[in-house]
């Protein structure tokens, strides 16, 4: 795990330090108007998504995997093999989005392939040793990284996507703080190309859907809630 966040922090940084010496070549410049706000809403909106989906894979995980002595094929690990990957993913994703040129998408996308798709082969090989005939099954019918629709609309979504305040609760630091950092930056770039006004105005859409996400996770973890409930009286 250290070796992983050691390599992620360096590839962030280098990142980091070219994108603050060339900010012209990467960051917008809000030439199209409505489509560049619409575009940005959307980075928000899949970066909170991508939140949902990675601290409902490692809360599930967490409660269930038994100290890694159980293979993990319920909650979001039923329409995917890698959820917390699927949810970084849709976290970059939106970030980049948010704050930066269309075109930088496509180099995230690629670096996001080429570092995390040797990770999963990694982590592939170690649990078909522990678990090989049980793995190798759940490898058949689910899919690596991207969920198949059919299966989701056929479960309701509290079994795919269970949440838990309890699971926010200890990832609501490093939430706050990378939703913070971008709009840091968005609102640096969007007041010195448009002025205070202008962009009050755009971020009464971010506040929205900041709203929605907050509603989002409460129904959910009622849901959920719920579900643990009924499953205990049955039990």
């Amino acid at each position: 795990m250290k070796k992983r966040l050691k390599i992620n922090g360096i590839i962030m940084g280098c990142a980091a330090i070219v994108v603050v010496f060339f900010p012209k070549f990467f960051f917008r410049n809000n030439i199209n108007g409505g489509m560049e706000e619409y575009i940005e809403t959307l980075g928000f909106a899949l970066i909170l998504l991508g939140q949902i989906i990675r601290v409902s894979a490692r809360g599930y995980k967490a409660e269930h995997s038994r100290e890694s002595q159980a293979l993990i094929q319920g909650g979001p690990y039923q329409v995917v093999r890698n959820p917390m990957y699927l949810g970084i993913f849709l976290i970059g994703l939106g970030v980049v989005l948010a704050v930066f040129k269309w075109w930088a998408a496509v180099i995230f996308i690629i670096v996001f392939i080429i570092r995390y798709i040797l990770l999963i082969y990694k982590e592939e090989k170690k649990l078909l040793a522990v678990f090989p005939e049980s793995y190798k099954k759940y490898c058949q019918k689910m899919p690596r990284i991207l969920p198949s629709l059919s299966r989701m609309t056929s479960l309701d979504i509290s079994e795919y996507l269970p949440i838990k305040l309890i699971w926010f609760k200890k990832e609501i630091g490093s939430i706050l703080t990378l939703l913070l950092l971008v709009l840091l930056v968005e609102s640096w770039e969007g007041i010195s190309r448009q002025g205070l006004m202008a962009y009050l105005n755009q971020a009464v859409w971010l506040l929205l859907t900041f709203i929605l996400f907050i509603i989002f996770v409460i129904l959910l973890s009622i849901r959920t809630y719920k579900k643990d409930g009924n499953s205990v009286v049955k039990g």
